[in-house]
């Protein structure tokens, strides 16, 4: 009798910053698989290995594998991906929120690839801001070259899997000191991500989900990925257009509303809150707000 795990996989990496390895979350805990594989990475994803993971996770008992010690830090489930692919206002009532019209078309900006930290590692509040902001996201990894797809239905193929992104912004930066957004977009752990990356058929309803962020407690976004306007596959598609997404790439794909620019008035975060989110199927974060 095959003993093996058949079940979705949750790919999540542990560790001390630097040194990170790679394991999967079975049945609510940690299993080291750096014995393995060296990494989750774009190597990995680019030479199939998430079918590898699977078919090793199918041939060994999940007790086979060591237990990870519960003080081991959680890391970003995937290692830095080449770049960071962001969607501006992708949700119906965000855009409404913010007093927009709702984009006939995705609107992409970049966000620097040092941001990616562990779900709940410190976020540093940047030197001079006054105004760093929530925005919990759906983050899709890529896991195939996307180069000009010719349908979404191609685009589907190259999702690796789905986690929680969190694309922190300094509104002033972004918005108050000119040029483009990537100033408010790539402060230091301005992208905590995980705890897990799950794939596909570990989150079959991804676009009903539940998305959730709190900041010490209070409730402040509270929306559903149903309201977005575009897609994963659609995002992937259109982005093929205009540029290359490698294995490892990262596409968050925009938030719903309750951030903190679009309360009245504002509120920002500050050097000892508490964000925690969360999105359904994809696990939850916690950061606390540290100065930089």
């Amino acid at each position: 009798m095959n003993r093996g795990y058949h079940g979705p996989m949750k790919l999540i990496r542990f560790g001390e910053r630097g040194s990170e390895k790679p394991g999967v979350l079975i049945d609510g805990t940690r299993r080291d698989l750096s014995g393995e594989f060296r990494d989750w990475d774009g190597d990995f994803l680019a030479g199939k290995g998430v079918e590898s993971l699977r078919d090793v996770l199918r041939k060994r008992s999940a007790e086979s594998f060591p237990v990870i010690a519960e003080s081991a830090r959680w890391a970003a489930p995937v290692a830095r991906p080449r770049k960071i692919v962001c969607i501006g206002l992708n949700y119906h009532d965000h855009a409404r929120e913010s007093g927009m019209e709702i984009p006939k078309e995705p609107i992409l900006f970049m966000k620097a690839t040092n941001t990616v930290v562990g779900p709940n590692d410190h976020l540093v509040i940047p030197r001079r801001s006054g105004k760093t902001d929530w925005e919990v996201e759906l983050g899709v990894v890529v896991g195939k070259e996307a180069r000009y797809l010719g349908s979404q239905d191609a685009a589907a193929s190259c999702v690796a899997g789905l986690c929680i992104s969190h694309d922190v912004s300094e509104r002033e930066f972004q918005l108050e000191r000119g040029g483009q957004w990537s100033k408010g977009k790539s402060c230091d752990t301005f992208n905590p991500l995980g705890p897990w990356l799950a794939t596909a058929d570990e989150v079959p309803k991804i676009m009903s989900a539940g998305m959730k962020l709190w900041v010490n407690g209070q409730l402040r976004q509270n929306g559903n990925t149903a309201t977005m306007i575009f897609g994963p596959e659609y995002l992937i598609h259109y982005i093929s257009q205009f540029m290359t997404l490698e294995p490892g790439d990262l596409i968050s794909t925009g938030t719903p509303p309750g951030v903190g620019l679009g309360m009245k008035p504002p509120q920002y975060l500050r050097v000892g809150d508490v964000v925690e989110l969360e999105i359904d199927g994809l696990g939850r974060q916690r950061q606390v707000c540290v100065s930089a």
